[in-house]
């Protein structure tokens, strides 16, 4: 019986996020279905990831390429069309492994990193779409790359070959976000990108309103993160 409720629960909170994204698509005057909901299940075990599957989600998100790597191959395998991002920093020396397995890369934003994954798709024939990540609030501690060197990173992962489909940032803590998120659908446009990866639990629906296309929702979801041990 538990096992039922906890799936009750998990369906229900995928209903109301799914709710929250279609009404923020109306509002904005967006065509439903134009937003891609990425279920972060980063430090959340199978048992918790089952039940939104069961409940129809089918995009995910991590953060680490080795956590993902012990999840989802056997996931993947019980249940079909499953696709998975990478939403957290990239090591260049996990770049082929993280293009084996992610469907997404979230996190390009350095030159290294470029020269890693053009190696890695070379390698594998695999060839996942990338966004590049922008260190929208310029704050030290975040990775993604300067506002300044964007133009420079874009024109080499192009150069490289790889599939740049669009720019995520993650704005600063505890300030209004829209400012970032209307900063980061700009440059998105000056550069042709079709993609803009914000949004999270706390704001997603203002991302929204912003023009993001892939939100990434984790709390809203799972609930708080299991304890560390």
């Amino acid at each position: 019986m538990s096992g039922d409720s906890k799936q009750m629960s998990a369906a229900a909170r995928l209903a109301d996020v799914r709710e929250r994204i279609a009404q923020a698509e109306r509002v904005a005057r967006r065509p439903a279905g134009s937003v891609q909901l990425i279920a972060v299940s980063k430090t959340h075990p199978a048992e918790a990831i089952m039940p939104l599957i069961a409940a129809g989600q089918r995009l995910f998100g991590e953060n680490r390429v080795q956590e993902a790597q012990a999840k989802w191959p056997a996931l993947r395998e019980a249940h079909g069309g499953i696709a998975l991002h990478l939403v957290g920093q990239l090591q260049s020396n996990k770049a082929e492994d993280a293009v084996a397995l992610f469907d997404a890369i979230h996190s390009v934003d350095r030159p290294s990193l470029v020269t890693a994954l053009a190696r890695a798709m070379d390698k594998t024939g695999r060839r996942p779409d990338c966004f590049v990540q922008v260190n929208i609030g310029e704050e030290q501690q975040k990775g993604g790359c300067a506002l300044a060197d964007l133009p420079a990173l874009l024109e080499q992962a192009r150069n490289a070959g790889l599939p740049v489909v669009g720019l995520m940032a993650v704005p600063p803590l505890d300030v209004e976000a829209a400012p970032y998120f209307a900063l980061l659908d700009k440059l998105a446009r000056d550069h042709d990108l079709p993609g803009r990866s914000m949004g999270m639990s706390g704001d997603y629906e203002t991302a929204i309103m912003l023009g993001a296309t892939h939100v990434r929702v984790g709390t809203a979801l799972f609930g708080g993160r299991p304890a560390a041990a």
